[in-house]
């Protein structure tokens, strides 16, 4: 712990200046640096939890945790933090009564110290693969840390089996409760320390996601649902080969409309000018472009909107899948109705995309040639039978009660009205 703390220590005017040439780029909002700096908090009337996600995905795939907590605690207040402007955003718009949102603090001694200090939680649930040493550290002197849905992939398990594995046993070691997401996650996390009695059963949070009310769209669909596809989330190394497939597929007639939304929308300018190299028109949603005759590809290259496009679209390729990144959640396009389509790297989601797998209610394909054939082939028949099935198959399976009385456990007991 003594080299992990010098090391942040070491690295804090790093991430000081990071975030003031952000917030001079305008990607970061007033009061960033302030947060992550641990200064900051409001006082609570009574308890308060604290809630740790990343980003967007991993605090909108908790919400219904949140939802539930609060309706179960009404003397409860919660502090969220995330890492990113967009999720603070999401968050704040979410307009939850008793829920404040800010940045999370830097993960160094003094910056974790002033956070709990100003905020004062009493128990800290993290959501997925955020595993901070200090926060945890401190936190569990304080109160119960609980880590929910959460996620190690085979390389960051090997990394921290390497090169820190007695951090990773002590961090381990202070946990109040696990719930992993899947059956190879929580391998690796007994493998690295975990204990028996830590262990809760499984909760795969993006599985419960609820439908969100429809959002406006910018323009009406160009065509049928059936002839749309949306290449979700995708990565660099991935564009050129759906839009080569799209290209085809549209000059066989099975496909009119592609929207492709990056994963990253600064990688928004380098898509259109493959896509014009294609000889695709491109309309881009940041610039207000509106996808008229004649312009068969749309950027998608803004956040948050994601439902948007899952509503218009019948058939959506995740993106990661095409490139060794583990692939994107299928829980979020099969809410939609929509039939899937994924490449070969499905690391991050095995267990749904093995049950996918087992019940034919997907497409894998291996590269842009597999791609292209199957965009040419599919027909609507089979884009609406792989949609059902997709739903069926990842209807939530576990038991989360259990999981749910060990966060109320977790909480300090209720006071009497």
């Amino acid at each position: 712990m003594r080299l992990y703390r010098l090391l942040m220590a070491l690295l804090l005017p790093v991430m000081v200046a990071h975030t003031l040439w952000q917030r001079l780029r305008g990607r970061m909002p007033a009061g960033a640096l302030a947060a992550h700096l641990g200064i900051g908090g409001i006082k609570a009337a009574g308890p308060r939890l604290w809630l740790h996600g990343a980003s967007n995905g991993e605090l909108t795939s908790a919400r219904w945790v949140l939802t539930r907590l609060m309706v179960d605690r009404p003397d409860l207040s919660v502090v969220v933090t995330c890492n990113s402007a967009s999720a603070q955003e999401m968050v704040t718009g979410w307009a939850m009564p008793q829920v404040d949102v800010c940045f999370a603090p830097f993960d160094t001694v003094g910056c974790v110290r002033r956070f709990l200090a100003g905020w004062q939680p009493v128990a800290l649930i993290v959501l997925e693969s955020e595993f901070w040493p200090e926060r945890m550290h401190q936190m569990a002197a304080r109160g119960p840390v609980v880590l929910l849905g959460a996620r190690l992939s085979a390389g960051s398990a090997r990394n921290w089996a390497r090169f820190a594995p007695l951090l990773m046993r002590r961090v381990l070691g202070q946990l109040h409760a696990v719930s992993a997401q899947d059956a190879e996650s929580q391998a690796r996390l007994e493998a690295l320390g975990l204990k028996p009695a830590q262990v809760l059963p499984r909760l795969m949070l993006k599985s419960r996601l609820e439908r969100p009310l429809p959002m406006p769209a910018p323009f009406e669909p160009p065509c049928v649902r059936e002839r749309i596809l949306l290449a979700a989330s995708t990565h660099e190394g991935e564009d050129h080969m759906i839009l080569s497939a799209f290209a085809q597929a549209r000059a066989a007639g099975r496909f009119d409309f592609l929207i492709i939304a990056p994963r990253h929308p600064k990688r928004a300018p380098a898509i259109a000018a493959l896509a014009q190299a294609q000889g695709l028109g491109v309309a881009m949603r940041s610039k207000g472009g509106d996808p008229g005759a004649g312009v068969p590809v749309y950027l998608a290259d803004t956040l948050g909107e994601m439902p948007m496009w899952y509503e218009m679209a019948g058939s959506v390729f995740i993106g990661a899948s095409l490139v060794d990144l583990g692939g994107h959640t299928p829980y979020e396009p099969a809410l939609f109705g929509a039939a899937l389509l994924h490449g070969p790297s499905t690391a991050n989601f095995a267990e749904a995309y093995g049950a996918l797998r087992a019940a034919d209610a997907a497409i894998a394909v291996q590269d842009s040639a597999d791609l292209t054939q199957v965009l040419v082939h599919i027909t609507p028949e089979e884009i609406t039978r792989l949609a059902k099935a997709a739903q069926a198959v990842l209807t939530p399976q576990e038991d989360e009660a259990q999981v749910l009385a060990a966060l109320h456990a977790a909480l300090p007991v209720a006071r009497s009205v």
